[in-house]
């Protein structure tokens, strides 16, 4: 047969011209789809990141607004503290008089709180105007008119201003009374800006300090200083809000960065707000290192995709040459494939159910556990309804007879025995709702307290005496119905283990793993121990289906223990029991403690 007169035929060059071009718009495709999933990465990690750095720059700021707040209070403070002393007080009522003493007492007393204050002046003033005593200069400071206005109209006055020699001052005026009178003049303190800024600590980022003319009165940024406004340029060369946060651009020098994330405060006692300015460098370099990250593992994927499909295809051009018995083969192969496919989503389909039969197991314990309680719960709500029945009868002949004071009492008992009753059922729903919660803090002695009163019914049909101290506020790691499943397990295996029992007493207790390990603080431990026969194999106690009570004792399964055993897992505890030396037996669960500290933890 000739080839070259077959239309289905294609020369060998065509066919190496074809898959070469296929191969390049392969790879330009490949690489357009890994530059775009870099630059999404980039996006939503740098959208994330500057999330988390706008949290950390608000917390920087507060910092610096508490210096500058706590660098000002003292003299503020000094102003009020100088306005009511003595000397200061008999110099302004005098009025000036010509007691040459008391000028020298009030000018030694200004020199000397200036001196171990570091105040630039104190200046005391009389409601005309003129200086009465001074520590350096008796000019009233430039700038302090509006202080010392509005101390003459009985307030504290607070200015800042540039004086002459362009250094920056804030003013404090506090009025001097006259006894029962108006303001007769004001002590003024003059700060001088920069003696609070060099007892700054260095911080990595820009803070400075506007005014209402957006003028930066106070900075850590020497090159900040007096900027903004109309007293000078400030350096942004670009203002973009990205994800709710101001991003600027800057142009202000090697000392502060190129793009920085813009945060303000306001400072309404000063009549300032507060700025900082974050470098976004750290925050590009990982959201660049994340891009990167998933850019290199889609190049991978995308290229072992492309290797996997251009093996397929030329396997599928080699595999239209062979003979019949190699497509026979193949079929065959493909056939194998659906089937190992098939099993594959079988094994998922079970594995589901698995999950979904777990889940309803445990909360399937939890009903059973319930349905065990039936009586005794019956009987805890049924006692409160016959108490309210009988107070609320005894409270209608009350009245009958004029006697409110004995009906209201009966009245207040109905109303306790409501809440109990309440209580209980309140508890009962908790506990029996599937619980889908994450871990949170939970009050272990609360959740202890909950099981306690959910069992009471089987315990007072037992005759089981409970030894239980709480200690509220406990706080551990956990799910609150979950832990409470967990308890009332262990309870009411504690009050079947003592049923035959001389002593029939459940002893519960909270406390540490052990006071002088390191991890004592980290770790709470509740102990559940009776006065039974003890554990026959501890080493088994734990596994499914294993049961030590008599046939026909319960209608458990085996499955509690080992219920509990995962719940206390998957909350990062341990559960353990043992037969202890005086007899009967333990179990014992370690779960994290909470974040903050709990009674136990003050102890130790």
């Amino acid at each position: 047969m000739n080839q070259s007169h077959d239309p289905s035929f294609t020369p060998l060059s065509d066919l190496h011209t074809n898959a070469l071009r296929r191969r390049l718009v392969e790879v330009m495709v490949l690489l357009l789809v890994v530059i775009a999933i870099g630059l999404g990465v980039y996006a939503l990690a740098f959208r994330s990141e500057l999330d988390q750095a706008a949290g950390r720059a608000k917390a920087d700021l507060a910092l610096s607004t508490d210096r500058l707040r706590t660098g000002l209070e003292r003299y503020r403070e000094l102003s009020v503290i100088l306005a009511e002393h003595p000397t200061v007080t008999s110099l302004i009522l005098q009025r000036g008089g010509t007691n040459p003493e008391l000028h020298d007492a009030a000018a030694q007393l200004l020199q000397r709180m200036a001196d171990k204050t570091g105040s630039q002046s104190l200046v005391l003033v009389s409601n005309t105007g003129r200086v009465l005593a001074a520590s350096q200069s008796s000019i009233l400071p430039a700038g302090a008119d509006a202080a010392f206005a509005r101390a003459m109209n009985g307030a504290l006055g607070v200015a800042h201003f540039v004086d002459g020699n362009g250094a920056r001052r804030f003013v404090y005026a506090a009025p001097v009374f006259k006894p029962n009178g108006a303001a007769q003049g004001a002590v003024l303190v003059n700060v001088d800006v920069e003696s609070i800024e060099w007892g700054w600590p260095a911080d990595p980022f820009a803070v400075y300090f506007t005014d209402t003319d957006d003028v930066i009165f106070v900075t850590n940024r020497t090159e900040l200083i007096l900027a903004g406004g109309g007293a000078g340029d400030f350096p942004v060369a670009r203002k973009r809000v990205i994800g709710g946060h101001d991003v600027w651009s800057m142009v202000a020098g090697p000392y502060i960065p190129a793009s920085v994330l813009h945060i303000s405060q306001p400072l309404p006692v000063v009549d300032m707000t507060g700025e900082l300015l974050y470098d976004l460098a750290p925050v590009r370099t990982l959201a660049a290192m994340q891009a990167g990250m998933a850019g290199a593992i889609a190049f991978a994927f995308g290229a072992f995709l492309v290797l996997a499909t251009e093996r397929r295809r030329t396997l599928f051009e080699a595999n239209t040459r062979l003979e019949a018995s190699v497509a026979t083969r193949t079929q065959a192969l493909e056939i194998a494939n659906r089937d190992l496919m098939r099993e594959v989503t079988e094994r998922e389909e079970a594995e589901a159910r698995l999950k979904r039969a777990q889940a309803d197991l445990v909360q399937a314990g939890k009903l059973s556990a319930l349905g065990e309680m039936s009586a005794g719960i019956s009987h805890e709500l049924n006692q409160p309804l016959m108490a309210i029945r009988s107070f609320s009868e005894n409270a209608q002949l009350f009245l009958e007879r004029g006697n409110a004071t004995k009906a209201g009492e009966n009245l207040g008992r109905i109303a306790d025995l409501s809440r109990r009753m309440g209580r209980i059922i309140k508890n009962l729903r908790a506990f029996a709702r599937q619980e889908n919660e994450a871990i949170s803090d939970v009050d272990l002695s609360a959740v202890v307290d909950a099981a306690l009163e959910m069992t009471m019914g089987k315990i007072h049909a037992g005759g089981v005496s409970i030894d239980w101290q709480p200690v509220p506020n406990t706080m551990v790691r956990g799910g609150d119905v979950r832990l409470q499943q967990v308890v009332m397990n262990l309870v009411s295996n504690a009050v079947d283990a003592v049923a035959d029992s001389d002593l029939k007493q459940v002893s519960i207790a909270l406390g540490v793993p052990d006071a002088h390990s390191d991890t004592a603080a980290d770790m709470v431990r509740l102990s559940i121990r009776d006065t039974g026969g003890g554990i026959f194999e501890p080493e088994k106690i734990f596994e499914p289906f294993y049961s030590t009570k008599h046939v026909g004792a319960a209608q458990g399964m085996g499955l509690g223990l080992s219920i509990s055993y995962g719940l206390i897992q998957s909350f990062g505890g341990t559960i353990q029991g043992h037969n202890p030396a005086g007899g009967g037996a333990e179990f014992v669960i370690t779960l994290p403690a909470a974040r903050a500290v709990t009674p136990l933890q003050e102890t130790v």
